[in-house]
């Protein structure tokens, strides 16, 4: 028997329709087009204005572009997974409600977090689901609605992140295609810089923690950063070497969308040329959990069946990682 690995068959995203720009940024807070250009190379972000949606709508929608665009029976698909850093409700399961509202009525559902690596440790879990041969079609969506989660009045974070989610189907391959090789890391170190302080069991909401704006992100944007590069470059390369893959072999990296000069590292540390590396912070910024997929929608008319597509994603934790996957189909 061929092995089974596990491919991406299809595709789908979805942005909410306000767009939030540098200049309207300037309104806001003490800083310039100039200043968040040249640092993170954003220009804008998507904003889900409606206080009566969740990150739930973000995958609901992503999905159901999904499912438009594939022609998939919903009810085939085995499991949902809700790669997500803003669950709609603490205790109650979000991915659950998504695979209910988009008709996935024999799925199980659960949801996983890792901040911005979400979307990436979730490609390994839905691949090792549909290797082991239990399970033909699993649902991979990755939704956050950072704007539900920033506080505003903080120029080192509002210029940074925006809503949106994307969706990956993994189905079996026999071919060779699909996720061929993972390095994914973690280290507890990284909660001291990248944080949500108050809402957990250590510090359980009150009206002291919410006048003192504990329940925004808080970010040590420098560490943050020089984390980042060295480890999202360390990880990227050593997947290339794993796998004997020059920079010729590479077709496209997939890096997470959260400071230009990261993804610009790590290509340089790869030895890519520009015209490989998948861009598009300057319209979303940062989405957390929906990067990846969002790429792959934006991106997917160029992919080629067997195209070597090298995933890249560091996140709060630390979470970080790399995956190597040969494309299986051409749009």
């Amino acid at each position: 028997m061929s092995k089974i690995t596990a491919a991406i068959t299809a595709v789908g995203a979805y942005v909410p329709e306000y767009v939030l720009t540098n200049e309207i940024l300037e309104t806001m807070v003490e800083t310039n087009d100039e200043w968040i250009t040249t640092r993170t190379g954003i220009k804008e972000r998507r904003i889900l204005k409606d206080p009566d949606k969740g990150t739930s709508f973000l995958g609901i929608k992503a999905a159901e572009d999904l499912i438009n665009k594939s022609g998939i029976d919903p009810s085939e698909i085995d499991m949902v997974i809700m790669a997500t850093a803003t669950p709609d409700l603490p205790v109650a399961s979000t991915a659950a409600y998504v695979a209910t509202q988009i008709g996935a009525t024999n799925a199980f559902s659960y949801d996983l977090q890792a901040a911005c690596s979400s979307f990436l440790y979730g490609m390994s879990t839905a691949s090792a689901y549909v290797a082991s041969g239990k399970y033909k079609k699993v649902l991979l969506i990755g939704a956050d609605k950072m704007s539900s989660i920033i506080d505003y009045t903080d120029r080192t974070t509002c210029i940074i992140f925006g809503d949106g989610g994307g969706a990956v189907l993994f189905e079996p391959n026999e071919e060779g295609l699909g996720l061929q090789d993972e390095f994914l890391r973690s280290d507890g170190i990284g909660r001291d810089f990248l944080r949500i302080e108050a809402g957990g069991s250590l510090m359980p909401a009150s009206e002291e923690t919410v006048a003192n704006k504990k329940h925004y992100v808080f970010q040590d944007g420098k560490t943050v950063f020089k984390f980042a590069v060295s480890n999202m470059a360390d990880v990227s390369e050593r997947i290339m070497q794993r796998n004997n893959l020059s920079h010729d072999d590479v077709s496209w990296l997939v890096a997470h969308q959260a400071n230009k000069r990261i993804i610009d590292a790590t290509a340089r540390r790869m030895g890519l040329d520009d015209s490989k590396v998948l861009m598009n912070i300057a319209r979303y910024g940062n989405t957390t959990s929906a990067t990846l997929p969002l790429l792959l929608s934006d991106f997917e008319k160029q992919f080629k069946r067997g195209d070597n597509l090298i995933f890249a994603a560091f996140g709060g934790g630390f979470t970080w990682g790399s995956i190597y996957l040969k494309w299986a189909y051409n749009a």
